[in-house]
């Protein structure tokens, strides 16, 4: 079975709804902490590729953070876009790729 490079990224899209998982915080943790960790994660409503679209924490589109939602790397993995060494997309791996430029869309997109 072949798989079109067009339906393992809408896969990836899809999947990326889900968001990253998020945990409780601590009883401990204080209210700016909360906040700011909050505006880290797109909500989970979001539309792929938009604005909104972005995990502030690793810098990338919240529906293709890997670390975040590892659910995404198989489709990653399929497509070739994988860089083992450092367990991320190639195409997001800062490392490997030092003039990568990961741009958030503009508001309203």
């Amino acid at each position: 079975m072949k798989i079109h490079p067009l339906s393992l990224v809408l896969c990836v899209l899809a999947l990326g709804a889900a968001s990253c998982s998020k945990e409780a915080p601590s009883a401990g943790e204080a209210a700016p902490e909360k906040a700011q960790a909050k505006a880290a994660h797109a909500p989970a409503d979001v539309r792929p590729g938009s604005h909104e679209d972005w995990c502030g924490e690793h810098e990338v589109p919240e529906s293709q953070c890997t670390r975040c939602n590892p659910d995404l790397v198989p489709a990653f993995k399929a497509t070739g876009d994988w860089c083992a060494e450092h367990g991320l997309p190639e195409s997001q791996c800062l490392k490997c790729n030092p003039d990568l430029k990961i741009v958030r869309p503009p508001k309203g997109s």
